[in-house]
């Protein structure tokens, strides 16, 4: 049993698919990929270029995106090797750190939520009192605590599995899991379910957060015509992008933990996959769309570099 504690590499599971599927699979997910590029980088490029962005709620759209792109790159590059190789394996540490990239990433999004819903619950409950609330370090606070509090989090569960003694190297999954690396180990760590339920908590009351703000957000906002159509057009997005976070973690939450042996390998995959493939593409297409600076933004600088090609 020593000779198993160190595992040079994992074997990852879900793509038992034939090679024409695969290609077709390949450019299918390098255009999803590239899509969730170029549509993340013109809202981040928009926001940090137009000074009349820099504010809060834009901020934090930003910080969403560069977080989408970051939770990204933990999955496509590899997911596109294994789609042209035929065998599936990753590395001890490569492994644990897509683990933490992913993860960390899914777990900042939800703070990243959390503070909007903030914000959003002062500048429309205390209008009067949004700038001196909102102020710059407040700002940097949030967002500070948006990105470094994932990190702890997913550093800790990482650190609790690190170098355990582990019986088998094969994860039934598109990607790593610390959840499933942890039910390799040859004995239960006490260390690392305690940790893993600690981090689950923390996103619950996340959760909670943001399931009162928004109650609470309804209930003003039902007091007035301006405060409705002031909810649909700032909220509405943060909604969408919440239920369908939301929904997708859950899923994979589930799946992790209890396995769903009963649905096919292709709803296990995308089920899988779902948010860091859905997120990413559409909360920039339904804030770009639906916030009307950002909107207009966009719009004034496709027209501008239409004038500047017709003219040279």
């Amino acid at each position: 049993m020593d000779n198993v504690s160190v595992l040079a590499f994992f074997m990852l599971s879900g793509l038992n698919y034939t090679v024409q599927h695969r290609i077709i699979l390949f450019a299918l997910t390098l255009l999803c990929y590239a899509a969730i590029w170029i549509v993340n980088l013109v809202l981040i490029i928009t926001i940090v270029v137009d000074r009349k962005l820099h504010e809060p709620m834009y901020i934090f759209l930003c910080n969403l995106c560069i977080n989408g792109l970051y939770g990204t790159v933990g999955f496509y590059p590899k997911f596109l090797t294994d789609l042209l190789s035929p065998s599936h394996v990753i590395s001890y540490a490569g492994c644990l750190l897509q683990s933490f990239v992913i993860h960390s990433s899914s777990g900042s999004e939800l703070s990243i939520l959390a503070v909007m819903a903030y914000d959003r619950y002062v500048a429309m409950c205390q209008p009067l009192m949004y700038h001196a609330v909102m102020t710059t370090q407040r700002i940097s606070l949030l967002v500070a605590f948006s990105w470094l509090l994932p990190l702890f989090c997913m550093f800790s569960n990482t650190m609790t599995i690190f170098q355990t003694k582990l019986c088998d190297s094969h994860i039934p999954k598109l990607y790593c899991s610390n959840a499933l690396i942890g039910k390799l180990a040859c004995n239960t760590s006490a260390a690392n379910t305690g940790v893993a339920y600690f981090n689950i908590a923390i996103y619950i009351v996340h959760f909670f957060f943001l399931v009162l703000s928004y109650m609470h957000l309804v209930k003003t906002c039902l007091t007035s015509k301006e405060s409705r159509k002031k909810f649909k057009q700032t909220c509405v997005p943060h909604l969408v992008s919440l239920f369908n976070f939301a929904f997708a973690v859950l899923f994979d939450l589930m799946y992790t933990r209890f396995g769903l042996g009963m649905s096919s390998q292709s709803l296990q995959n995308f089920m899988a996959i779902e948010f860091i493939l859905i997120p990413p593409l559409v909360n920039p297409l339904v804030y770009g769309l639906k916030l009307t600076k950002i909107r207009n933004r966009i719009f004034v600088f496709f027209q501008q570099q239409k004038e500047s090609v017709l003219s040279g």
